[in-house]
């Protein structure tokens, strides 16, 4: 049994190895191929191509790697249509998954979407081309699965799987021990995103931002986790640039979990890592930027004033955003600053991620798993 499989950024290859483990607890003979990244390969997953090829955002940062990603489109696309798979998922990755599905279910071939698109925050009009693309969507919250049903669309919601992973009361005395960080030092955790598109609009605001923390917390240090080499090295270059050899910041490769864990706040580029740190109840502030022309787009076609999954989970501002020409060194600092010191706000947030938890806690992976196995039993070869 073949599955076609594709996710497009380091937060869906985590989602998708965990889909992959899952469904081969009930066919340990099937296989799977497409686009994944380390994760996925590790579970078995044959990558036709890198992933990273896949991980850009905004419009005008799309626009610079377009033709190699319709490229890599045209081909995946030839590969399935010449040798069919019995199912083929797409892993969140909208703007590059679902011109595959359409083309896929159209020639008979059933598809999956696992994340859906954010047609509740933006481009709401999406939901016909989803419906014409995608056999089932697996909705990560539960208010998605109820839009897809009110339009006649099969849709499941299966929880998120990181509120499966990731502890509920989350030790940070413990991960200091283990990371050998001071107990008594003020830890802030930087996230600046994974992607390289976003390091290059990130990198300097965050590197200026920890300047102006320090200057404030003479006892503070940084940890910047980071996803790749690739992004290491540009972060790097980026301290040099600020010529801020000298503030106490120590580079991750991974490890962003724990790096949140252990720290007193969390300053964090807006997507899956906000829903991460909310899940491991740290105080923090959302910020992002991006293209002005990408900005200017996705400001006309959003609908909710926030953009954060905190925020837009609980339905208000429970941590501060500070988006586009907002987000600057001294709004963020600022921000951080007045958080850290509300020792009842932090209890009342930390109060609020507990409840999220709890909700988005379904077993997400086998629960996915579960949805898609009547398609295979439908479609044998």
């Amino acid at each position: 049994m073949r599955i076609g499989i594709v996710a497009g950024e380091a937060s869906g290859d985590l989602l998708g190895s965990q889909l992959v483990a899952a469904l081969k607890k009930h066919l340990p003979d099937a296989q799977f191929v497409g686009i994944g990244g380390p994760k996925m390969r590790a579970v078995g997953v044959t990558s036709l191509f890198p992933m990273e090829k896949l991980a850009v955002r905004g419009y005008v940062e799309v626009l610079r790697h377009y033709l190699e990603i319709t490229g890599i489109r045209r081909k995946l696309k030839q590969y399935f249509l010449a040798d069919p798979p019995q199912i083929f998922i797409g892993v969140d990755a909208p703007d590059f998954n679902l011109h595959l599905e359409a083309a896929l279910k159209g020639s008979g071939i059933p598809t999956i979407h696992y994340v859906s698109p954010s047609i509740w925050a933006w481009r709401g009009e999406r939901i016909h081309k989803i419906k014409q693309a995608v056999s089932k969507m697996l909705a990560l919250f539960p208010f998605e699965a109820k839009i897809y049903q009110v339009a006649e669309m099969d849709a499941a919601y299966v929880g998120h799987p990181l509120a499966d992973m990731l502890p509920e009361y989350p030790d940070r005395t413990a991960m200091r021990e283990q990371m050998r960080l001071p107990s008594r030092a003020k830890i802030i955790t930087l996230l600046p995103g994974s992607r390289q598109s976003e390091i290059h609009y990130m990198a300097d605001l965050f590197i200026q931002t920890m300047r102006l923390i320090s200057e404030s917390l003479p006892d503070v240090r940084f940890l910047v986790p980071l996803a790749s080499r690739e992004t290491r090295e540009q972060f790097e270059t980026a301290l040099y640039r600020n010529a801020a050899a000298d503030l106490p910041v120590t580079l991750l490769f991974g490890h962003s979990h724990d790096a949140m864990i252990a720290a007193d706040a969390v300053i964090v580029a807006s997507g899956t890592a906000t829903l991460e740190a909310a899940l491991l109840k740290r105080p923090m502030v959302i910020t992002y930027k991006m293209s002005p022309l990408s900005w200017a787009i996705i400001r006309r076609k959003k609908y909710q004033t926030y953009v954060g999954l905190p925020n837009i989970l609980a339905g208000e501002f429970i941590v501060p955003e500070f988006i586009q020409e907002a987000a600057t060194p001294e709004n963020i600092t600022q921000a951080l600053l007045n958080l850290m010191a509300d020792e009842e706000g932090i209890k009342r947030l930390e109060r609020r991620f507990t409840q999220m938890h709890q909700e988005l806690r379904q077993n997400a992976a086998e629960k996915a798993a579960m949805a898609i196995l009547p398609f295979l039993s439908k479609n044998k070869p």
